[in-house]
């Protein structure tokens, strides 16, 4: 049987941000699955129902919530063992599909930020249909963290004659000379082992959130200050999504 599935991106954190596309496909929505990554970020599932509860105050859904298996934390292999957890996740989201999305109904993921940019769903969905799962699939942008991090910080993303290259942090110490990079996913604050004093960091945490947090200016100068307001912030949250732009000043 068949399988309708909406991939709705829902931007970095602000309701707001939200386009007027995501609002209509959760409208159509019958049930959203939703995964709970555990003790402490128990929050992200909040802000996901709250996003409903201004978009659907009618109700008249479903909200499945499960347990996201766990990903082997300080994998050697690290290649590997987001693959293993892509399978993981792939059986999980089979069974959901098999046992929670009836006939007729409308099943629906909330992303974060843009289904396309460092989401593993799409991915995910495919080893499913490898599966022997029927998917009919649709996907919603969103409004990524890297756009809104401009936008707070008021830079355009690229400047004249010059390319973006976006990366997770574990690749920015192999990147070579960097001009114009926004860094996601850093974990280990790659930035802090740089010192080059012509490069300017644009950083921002919790972006589109009550919580959120900006710092700028020549990464040599900022970068202690950075990483002690991360720390602070992820103590007392138990979590943190942040990401940052290092810009070459131009002469």
């Amino acid at each position: 049987m068949m399988k309708d599935l909406l991939l709705i991106g829902i931007g970095p954190g602000d309701p707001r941000q939200v386009t007027y596309e995501a609002v209509d496909a959760m409208r159509r929505a019958s049930v959203f699955f939703v995964l709970d990554k555990g003790q402490g970020k128990d929050e992200l599932v909040q802000l996901r129902k709250a996003i409903l509860a201004r978009y659907r105050p009618e109700g008249g859904y479903r909200l499945v919530q499960v347990a996201d298996p766990r990903r082997e934390a300080g994998a050697l292999d690290y290649v590997a063992a987001v693959r293993q957890w892509h399978r993981q996740r792939a059986a999980l989201y089979a069974r959901l599909l098999d046992d929670q999305l009836a006939a007729g109904e409308v099943g629906a993921f909330l992303l974060w930020g843009e289904p396309g940019l460092y989401d593993s769903t799409l991915r995910i969905l495919d080893l499913v249909r490898q599966g022997g799962a029927s998917l009919r699939l649709e996907v919603i942008p969103g409004i990524s963290s890297v756009q809104a991090l401009a936008a707070r910080h008021q830079v355009p993303l690229n400047r004249i004659g010059e390319p973006l290259t976006v990366l997770p942090g574990r690749r920015l110490a192999g990147h070579g000379r960097i001009d114009n990079v926004a860094v996601m996913l850093d974990g280990q604050c790659a930035f802090a082992e740089l010192d080059d004093p012509g490069l300017v960091i644009y950083w921002g945490a919790y972006l589109g959130t009550a919580d959120e947090v900006l710092i700028t200016g020549p990464l040599p100068t900022v970068k202690a200050r950075i990483l002690q307001v991360r720390e602070r912030e992820r103590r007392r949250k138990g979590w943190i999504m942040d990401s940052y732009l290092l810009r070459r000043e131009l002469k």
